[in-house]
């Protein structure tokens, strides 16, 4: 089956990336209260930036995923663009993110580490 899908990157630090490891590399796992929305960017030089400027800081190493989504499912969101032209996000609501886990094809990968 050859089903369409869009590449998505997210910057993540060592306690986010433990729980992706723990589902198998195939889900994010839920937000926390004060985290009302899941950001997986668009392109790999923003979630290096996240990862690299803001991960490393906070956590001491930051981490760069890529992953894939049906689009049949992203469609229904819209893109938003939260600074430069290529600083491009989704905002999938914390309700819809076991929906989202269900929709990725394939594993989350680690493309990138910065200490």
């Amino acid at each position: 089956m050859n089903e369409r899908t869009v590449t998505l990157w997210r910057p993540t630090g060592p306690a986010e990336l433990a729980l992706v490891e723990a589902s198998g590399w195939r889900a994010w796992p839920p937000r926390l209260p004060d985290q009302p929305i899941f950001y997986p960017v668009l392109n790999e030089e923003y979630a290096t930036m996240i990862a690299r400027d803001w991960n490393v800081s906070a956590s001491g190493v930051g981490y760069v995923t890529r992953f894939r989504v049906r689009r049949s499912f992203l469609d229904r969101y819209e893109v938003h663009q939260v600074g430069g032209r290529t600083i491009l996000e989704y905002w999938i609501p914390a309700d819809d993110l076991e929906a989202f886990n269900t929709n990725i094809v394939g594993p989350i990968e680690v493309t990138a580490e910065y200490r």
